[in-house]
């Protein structure tokens, strides 16, 4: 099995960075994916300070290969397409970076979302469309697509001039939320360094087929995450769709900052759908398949753990990931 399995830090986010990789190399874990900026901070990876010293970046790719690790990608996801002052600009500038940086420092992947503009020339907040039915969606959609296509030809190029691959993970919230989607951007720009990051814990609660999406999507999928997803029984009355989040509070601990002044809200109690640890909402045997598909496109794939089942902690989390990972891998 020659795929690099590992994970992405940002679940150890309180951590320093060697505190991390010990408990990732204690898991047999070795492949690694820091945060680079977006929708959160960035305390593993020293963007300003790695850009400006190639001293600081050998020291730090060091930091990695001492412990028998790789750093396989740079996650930058965000919203770059934001019309919100405090949102979009800055996300587009962190995704620029992320590229630069991961070709000074020889890394393939460069993690991030499409992003999602508003509805026309003047709007203030992005604006999802999921169900163009009526025909004015349609006008949105154009106006949407045009952003999108004209800014990652940008960023196309800039990851073709710095020899890196940008993976769009297909996230709900963005104009790419599907292959189909994917697909789209791609074909419709052009683009040569855009790809997937297939994390599959999205597609799950959409109702699609993994491995159909892995398989029809073949040589543009890059990167991947090893992300699970369980519909719940709220399911019922709520449908995937689901609106009915609410605020947290402005003086509640741990808040996930979204941009400037804006916050990740607190899911409903009983919610249709959640993320759960690698092989509680799919078993081992899924799991074996999704690699043997990813392993088909690419043997040396990196597939990075993301843990947000809010059921365990960190470390618990992440252990249980890596045994049932480590268990599918054994099986391809």
């Amino acid at each position: 099995m020659a795929l690099k399995l590992g994970a992405y830090t940002a679940c150890l986010h309180d951590r320093t960075l060697t505190e991390a990789l010990d408990i990732l190399k204690e898991n047999g874990l070795t492949s690694v994916e820091v945060n680079t900026g977006g929708f959160i901070p960035s305390p593993h990876c020293p963007v300003d300070l790695l850009l400006s010293s190639a001293t600081a970046r050998e020291e730090y790719l060091a930091t990695f290969a001492d412990r028998g690790m790789e750093l396989t990608g740079l996650n930058c996801n965000g919203n770059p397409l934001n019309p919100l002052p405090g949102v979009g600009p800055k996300h587009a500038d962190d995704l620029r970076r992320a590229i630069r940086l991961a070709g000074l420092l020889g890394v393939k992947h460069v993690v991030t979302m499409s992003g999602t503009p508003g509805s026309d020339p003047d709007a203030r907040y992005p604006s999802w469309v999921v169900n163009p039915w009526d025909g004015v969606y349609m006008d949105v959609l154009d106006y949407q697509w045009g952003v999108a296509v004209g800014f990652w030809q940008e960023i196309d190029a800039l990851a073709r001039e710095n020899d890196v691959r940008v993976a769009v993970e297909m996230h709900p919230h963005n104009l790419v939320f599907s292959p189909v989607t994917l697909k789209r951007l791609v074909d419709a720009g052009g683009l040569t360094n855009v790809g997937a990051e297939m994390d599959p814990s999205h597609l799950m609660w959409q109702g699609m087929d993994v491995i159909a999406c892995v398989k029809w999507l073949g040589p543009l999928v890059f990167h991947a995450a090893a992300k699970d997803a369980t519909l719940c029984p709220g399911a019922d009355i709520r449908g995937v769709l689901d609106t009915s989040f609410t605020r947290v509070p402005a003086d509640a601990p741990g808040k996930v900052p979204t941009g400037y002044g804006f916050w990740c809200n607190a899911w409903p109690e009983n919610p249709a759908w959640k993320f759960v640890a690698v092989g509680l909402g799919n078993g081992v045997p899924f799991w074996t398949e999704f690699l043997r598909a990813l392993a088909d496109i690419d043997p040396d794939m990196a597939v990075n753990i993301e843990h947000e089942d809010a059921a365990y902690s960190q470390t618990e989390g992440l252990a249980l990931a890596a045994k049932n990972l480590h268990s599918a891998a054994a099986a391809v």
